[in-house]
């Protein structure tokens, strides 16, 4: 018997099927379930008012609001429950899912019904989500429930996972969409405050994350949430955007860093910061005890930090040219970048308080970030180079120029020419019309202000506009501060700490070189220790910036190219590149920040210094500048900014700098054929008088780079060319000058070496004596070994330099002779060559006999060499015979033993027997000299006072009278004290040649006086001789 057919399945209708569909996508239930399902949330109160409206017991479009509100507004939910946030994010998931099921539903009526409901549904989701996220407590959550822009953050982050990431994913990826529609389908108004908190939370998932931290997650979110108008403008208006908090004892400049969205990002570095120290330690993790390291592991730690910086530098741009893009976000990106600005004007201080300023890390990153931002217009810059507005220094009201140090003009007169200006500007501004574009070099604009401008007449001018600059303008101008307060004072910073390093390690050496020999003490075991921590820790930290600065060559690149662009947009505020410079310097130029160039020399020389740095990098704009400003007294005010420029030439020499390309700078530049030379001279002089109080000292470090360099050109046929043409054009000024320098650095660099050379064998002695020695204390024993080390280091130092200023005496003297034997000058130099035949020839020479002479630079037969060298080469061209007269008149130093005793040491020591024949004739001649002078003196009997000079107490020449003191003097002698000092010598007040006066009457009477001796010298001979012949002729 055939078993009954089923009875037919009943057809369901739409609104059936509508229902099933809710119903599964907010999982609940509008009737009593048959079966329990923790999940199905049976909303029983929501069925009853539906009865009560008599609408049928269905999850319809028409009530799908009220179903998803009363479902999220359960009360008392398991710990277990998703929280209202998670719930909508699995509702959107489940919606997705249904979406696509009703795509194989044959009736496209029922179909589209359907869509469109949980389009709908969707949509309630989405809204509800953005409420939630942004008003957490909209709806009961369970206890411990996460906060909804966690939630949110951890699909940002997962969606934003890589492969490479240092760190999985923190959580699954959000459903398909959600996120695109979360973030774009939403009016501000809805999603800002969903954005205050998610900000907050993204900040803080990089707030103490190093360079080799997982930063690379949080970056990118960041950047898509700039990409979406809505989310940037929630961002710039963040109540953290520019923090208004204060946090004790932090300075406003270190919060812009710590509490600040973007700030967090900005921290992150390799470089180190003590006080807010990163996770991971890059200098523990790369360069712990990196002496012992492969040199292989090295390069791949630096290779590594390199690329995760160059991908932090990539994203924080894409970050701030999205917004700046973004009309409604662009002025606040720029106040921004003041603001970090402003609050950190602390950085440029020698000592930095690093509670008070943001850290190296943050600034020398902006200043990559910059960079990059102005890489569009350095690539077209003599094109660009106009938009550059100088009067953004003045009158912008975002950063405060005016009172940083100007190249050439006091605060006062910076002031002064400012208000000068105020009135005319206030007028041009008013009149101004703004313009704005849509690209990267759109116009950003000031906000409204009301400034108050003096009027030509003294009154103050109300005036209330919005400054317009161009982007351009803007832009230049805050990276010239932000890389004068990062990256150089980041590569200063990195310049102290090799420095301390070296200087840690030499006592270091020297503590252990101590233990060594038996002085051993607690107290020296302790100090060993300690300066093993402090290399260590210093080692890594100078690692630690050459991974991020010094190993980045195209962030070293971009900077030079920045400051290519400065040089170019400075030199045309004088006129552009051509010499003479102008008489009066332009107070444009005068009043302009001295950083802008003290920057652009500083990154010169540290480059220069970097193997490959200046690889195919044109220099040519760099020499022109510095040949045009190493001597513009009356346009660089600061001297030691003028010798930076000497420092940079110097590294450019072929043999320093190790490109063949820098010798054609030097040899075929026309602005550098014609004014190098001259110009350095110039700077040799000017150097003498810095107005620091350790320019005695300073002076020396400098006129080492100008000597050093001047050696270099001398060898350049077409610049000694030029020396000898200046030496003749300028033989009683600026060479003369310079001479005479020379002349006092040699004597004072030698004098100096030769006596610490015996207090040196002084402590050398000490030591050799072992008994005595090591009945000392060990503390005493200590301090003298420092003693030594500390002289050692002077001793070799000043002897570099003194053989280098006789080397120099020694080439110019063959080839321009003549401004040695000028009379206010033959004297000088007569005394000089021979303390220095003196001191190298004479019977204390043996005194100055050290264990190891190279080792202090020491060089006596050398030097003695070149000292005969000199004599002959000023004698050569000593055609008026005046040169031996002035050896023999030093009544210090000349003997006639010491020629003698100085020609067999020449000829001992293997001396050139041109030379050496020619100094013993020379030293003949000396000695006629001396003996005529004595009977020249002998003549003259008694001179009368006011005949002598006061200074020398010789008989006058040329007596003339100081104009302040009215004291007479000689001529010779007083130009000779003028040579070094500008002063009155009997008042100190101010004296130049030109101020002297002639005191015709005293010379004649003078003159008189000398022929009168003469007359009585001869009467008296001729009558001694006559009396022989009378007493003959008497005897006959």
């Amino acid at each position: 018997m055939a078993s009954p057919s089923p009875p037919a399945r009943q057809q369901r209708t739409p609104d059936e099927v509508e229902d099933i569909i809710m119903r599964k996508i907010l999982l609940v239930s509008l009737t009593p379930p048959s079966t329990p399902n923790p999940a199905v949330a049976y909303l029983e109160l929501t069925a009853a008012e539906l009865l009560s409206e008599s609408l049928p017991l269905l999850a319809l479009r028409d009530a799908s609001e009220r179903i998803l509100i009363d479902r999220l507004s359960i009360q008392d939910q398991p710990a277990a429950s998703p929280s209202p946030f998670a719930f909508l994010v699995a509702a959107f998931r489940r919606a997705a899912d249904e979406a696509r099921k009703i795509s194989t539903i044959r009736d496209a009526a029922l179909r589209t019904r359907l869509a469109d409901s949980i389009a709908h549904l969707r949509g309630l989701i989405l809204s509800y989500a953005r409420i939630v996220a942004g008003n957490p407590d909209t709806f009961p959550s369970p206890a411990n429930a996460p906060h909804p822009a966690a939630e949110l953050l951890i699909f940002l982050l997962a969606d934003a996972a890589d492969a490479l990431d240092p760190t999985p994913a923190p959580g699954a990826p959000p459903p398909p969409g959600f996120l695109e529609e979360f973030f774009g389908n939403a009016d501000y108004e809805t999603i800002e405050p969903a954005m205050g908190e998610l900000y907050e939370r993204l900040r803080q998932s990089v707030e103490k994350v190093s360079a080799l931290g997982d930063f690379q997650k949080p970056l990118r979110v960041l950047r898509r949430l700039v990409g979406i108008p809505n989310c940037a403008k929630a961002l710039v208006n963040h109540p953290k955007w520019i923090p208004e908090n204060q946090i004790m004892l932090i300075g406003e400049g270190r919060v812009m860093e710590l509490s600040s969205v973007l700030g967090a990002f900005f921290h992150v570095s390799a470089i180190p910061d003590r006080e807010f120290a990163s996770k991971p330690d890059i200098g523990q993790h790369c360069f712990s005890e990196a002496s012992s390291r492969r040199p292989a592991d090295l390069m791949s730690s630096f290779t590594t930090i390199k690329s995760v910086m160059n991908n932090l530098y990539d994203g924080l741009k894409d970050v701030l040219l999205t917004l700046l893009k973004n009309m409604d976000t662009r002025e606040k990106v720029l106040e921004f970048i003041a603001e970090v600005i402003n609050r950190n004007a602390g950085r440029s201080r020698m000592q930095v308080d690093p509670l008070k300023s943001a850290s190296s890390g943050m600034f020398v990153n902006l200043s990559a970030v910059m960079l990059r931002l102005c890489e569009p217009f350095l690539d077209r810059m003599e094109s660009k180079k106009d938009k550059i507005d100088v009067n953004y220094l003045f009158f912008n009201d975002r950063i405060d120029f005016k009172n940083l140090t100007a190249i050439n003009a006091s605060s006062e007169e910076v002031s002064s020419w400012i208000e000068s200006r105020g009135y005319e500007h206030a007028q041009d501004s008013v009149s101004g019309d703004a313009q704005f574009v849509e690209s990267q070099e759109a116009t950003s604009s000031g906000t409204n202000s009301t400034v108050s401008l003096p009027a030509k007449g003294g009154s103050l001018v109300r005036c209330s506009n919005k400054e317009n600059f161009s982007f351009i303008c803007e832009c230049f101008f805050m990276t010239s501060r932000v890389l004068n307060l990062g990256l150089m004072k980041a590569l200063s910073d990195f310049k102290h700490n090799s420095q301390d390093l070296a200087r840690c390690q030499d006592d270091l050496e020297s503590n252990r070189a101590m233990r060594d020999q038996g002085g051993g003490s607690a107290q020296l075991d302790q100090d060993i220790k300690r300066l093993e921590k402090i290399v260590e820790i210093l080692s890594q930290d100078k690692l630690c910036y050459e991974a991020q600065i010094i190993r980045d060559g195209a962030f070293l690149q971009r900077a030079l190219s920045f400051y290519r662009l400065m040089i170019l947009w400075s030199v045309d505020l004088v006129g552009g590149f051509k010499m003479p410079l102008p008489s009066q310097c332009p107070k444009e130029f005068a009043c302009i920040p001295e950083h802008f160039l003290d920057d652009a020399m500083d990154l010169l020389v540290l480059t220069s210094r970097i193997p490959k740095a200046l690889e195919s990098f044109a220099l040519d704009d760099f020499l022109s500048f510095i040949i045009m400003f190493m001597a513009g007294t009356s346009y660089i005010k600061n001297p030691y900014l003028r010798a930076k420029m000497v420092e940079v030439l110097n590294c450019w020499t072929p043999q320093r700098s190790g490109l063949s390309s820098t010798a054609s700078l030097f040899e075929g530049h026309q602005l550098c054929l014609g004014y190098l030379v001259k110009n350095l001279l110039k700077l040799y002089v000017d150097i003498e008088f810095t107005g620091s109080h350790t320019q005695f000292f300073d002076k020396f470090n400098i006129r080492h780079n100008i000597a050093e360099l001047l050696e270099y050109l001398w060898d350049v046929p077409s610049h000694r060319n030029a020396w000898r043409q200046i030496a003749i054009e300028e033989e009683k000024g600026v060479y003369l000058n310079f001479l005479n320098f020379l002349i006092n650095d040699s004597i004072y660099l030698l004098d100096e070496s030769l006596n610490k050379i015996l207090e040196l064998k002084g402590i050398e002695a000490e030591m050799a004596n072992i008994v005595e020695w090591e009945h000392r204390p060990p503390q005493d024993r200590e301090e003298r070994r420092r003693v030594y080390h500390q002289w050692e280091n002077v001793v070799r130092f000043d002897m570099r330099l003194a053989n280098e200023d006789v080397g120099m005496l020694a080439f110019t003297s063959e080839q321009i002779p003549a401004p040695f034997l000028l009379p206010e000058m033959v004297e000088r130099v007569a005394s000089m060559l021979n303390y220095f035949l003196l001191q190298l020839a004479g019977p204390q020479r043996k005194s100055l006999t050290v264990k190891d002479p190279e080792k202090y630079e020491f060089k006596p037969k050398q030097l003695l060499k070149q000292i005969a060298t000199i004599y002959v080469h000023i004698t050569r061209g000593d055609k008026e015979g005046i040169f031996p007269a002035a050896i023999s008149k030093d009544g210090r130093s000349y003997n006639e033993q010491l020629f003698a005793s100085a020609a067999n040491i020449l000829w001992k020591i293997g001396g050139d027997p041109q030379i050496i024949q020619e100094f013993m004739q020379l030293a003949s001649k000396a000695k006629a000299a001396a003996s005529e002078a004595m009977d020249a003196e002998a003549m003259l009997g008694e001179i009368p006072d006011d005949f002598v000079d006061p200074i020398q107490y010789t008989l006058m020449k040329d007596p003339v009278i100081l104009p302040s003191s009215r004291v007479i003097v000689d001529r010779q002698v007083i130009v000779r004290h003028l040579l070094s000092d500008s002063t009155d010598p009997f008042n100190r007040s101010h004296l130049t040649q030109d101020m002297l006066i002639p005191n015709t009457e005293l010379k004649l009477r003078i003159e008189e006086f000398i022929r009168t001796q003469r007359s009585k010298k001869r009467t008296t001979s001729d009558s001694e001789m006559g009396e022989p012949d009378g007493a003959a002729d008497m005897a006959s």
